[in-house]
């Protein structure tokens, strides 16, 4: 056991957004949590559930579903929520922020969970009105609003955001036009097969897909507002509007003002300590090992190991490591679901499997045996079981031949080998 926190330690969160909710929701559970508990946040809202914003802005649900928490909930909790407030400086050496309301907090330790912006291509014109990112309940409430409007809006990126706000502005009313530097839809997770399929889906749906395609500038009218794009390659597109979802900036600014190390994002350990032993970072702003972060998934895991190390014995405390994480695109009717590398090397075992009739597609990546990735579109129902499989090294080659057809069946014959091999290590396990 160990000993109960000093009756006036104080824990200050900076950020009230996922991840420094999750972090209060997993203190609250500890009785060796720290006695007093502050969240500041810039966002006139309570937390809520950013993970949802997409099949929001697609109508799909109401506002309310989003919320987290209301805010008197935190009350209940006896912890001190303060909204609408921005942290302006952090004093280190006497543990003091200030807010840009002119409140002052002194702190025994501080997790900065800021979290990221959409970042911005440095084109002509990015400045412009009617330039817009996808990152929080204002934009995505604007985005609805301008897409009820109708007229054409052209999104910059190709990924896992830029589709779902397309998607999601498209059944608002908008002609939306996508442009994807790539020669292929979110050509970080898929292989071409799966992108050509997820292409052609979209078109239906009357989506304007433009792959290869090199954003010049953003023009404007005699007013300052969007007007259309430029390409590279001269070819111009008419837009009242430009969504920027081709990447994220972690909001590093609080940090390297303070003075902490800092590269891309607020360097930390695998504690999610950073340069100062007194502070911590979490989730999309901070850095481990050159890794930052966008995906929930390791956040949650980052999580965990802080809230241990903020309510225990630092000592003794679990660590932050690395692991795969899969990707699924919140676009209804569009089943997809991915993990680890998108092209097949010399060393691979490459299964596939398409049905274009149904729009299923399969492709999985072994290595001696073992899963190391795979792309699933149409029917996704396996996705989680080969994920699992994948993170435990599970040797599949007894069950090579039903890995493409389900779980029951590669199952039976995983636990047909098991039980001819008794010896077989434990890692294998399925």
């Amino acid at each position: 056991m160990h000993p109960a926190p000093h009756e006036t330690e104080h824990l200050v969160i900076i950020g009230n957004g996922m991840a420094g909710h999750r972090l209060v929701e997993a203190l609250l559970k500890r009785p060796d949590r720290p006695a007093r508990i502050t969240v500041i946040g810039d966002e006139a809202t309570p937390a809520y559930n950013r993970i949802l914003l997409s099949p929001w802005l697609a109508g799909e649900m109401e506002r309310q579903a989003l919320t987290l928490r209301e805010a008197e909930w935190y009350a209940e909790q006896g912890i001190e929520l303060v909204l609408g407030e921005r942290v302006t400086s952090i004093d280190r050496a006497a543990r003091r922020l200030t807010t840009d309301a002119g409140r002052a907090l002194d702190y025994q330790r501080l997790v900065l969970a800021t979290g990221s912006r959409p970042a911005m291509p440095a084109v002509p014109g990015i400045t412009l009105s009617g330039v817009h990112g996808f990152r929080d309940l204002e934009d995505a409430e604007t985005l609805a609003r301008i897409a009820e409007r109708g007229g054409r809006v052209v999104v910059i990126g190709g990924g896992l955001l830029g589709l779902e706000a397309a998607e999601g502005m498209r059944k608002r009313g908008a002609r939306i036009s996508v442009l994807q530097r790539s020669a292929r839809l979110m050509n970080r997770q898929l292989d071409a097969t799966a992108a050509t399929l997820l292409e052609a889906e979209l078109g239906r749906r009357g989506l304007a897909i433009h792959t290869g395609a090199q954003l010049a500038a953003i023009e404007g009218d005699h007013h300052g507002r969007v007007a259309g794009v430029r390409l590279a390659d001269g070819q111009r597109l008419a837009a009242h509007c430009v969504v920027v979802a081709a990447g994220i900036t972690p909001n590093v600014e609080l940090g390297r003002e303070a003075d902490l190390a800092t590269q891309h994002a607020i360097v930390v350990d695998d504690h999610l300590t950073t340069s100062d032993p007194a502070i911590h970072a979490l989730g999309e702003c901070c850095q481990f090992e050159g890794t930052t972060y966008g995906l929930v998934e390791p956040i949650w895991r980052q999580v965990e190991v802080l809230a241990e190390h903020l309510a225990a014995n630092p000592a003794e405390s679990a660590r932050y490591e690395e692991r795969p994480s899969a990707t699924k695109l919140k676009v209804s009717g569009i089943s997809l679901f991915a993990f680890g590398p998108t092209e097949a090397d010399a060393g691979h075992d490459v299964l596939a499997y398409h049905d274009p009739e149904q729009g299923d597609y399969r492709r999985l990546l072994l290595r001696d045996g073992r899963l190391e990735g795979a792309v699933l579109y149409g029917d996704t129902a396996m996705g989680p079981w080969l994920f699992s499989q994948a993170q435990a090294g599970s040797d599949l080659a007894a069950c090579r031949r039903a890995l493409l057809l389900g779980t029951a069946d590669a199952d039976a014959l995983l636990d047909a080998h098991h039980s001819d091999n008794p010896d077989r290590p434990a890692k294998e396990a399925a």
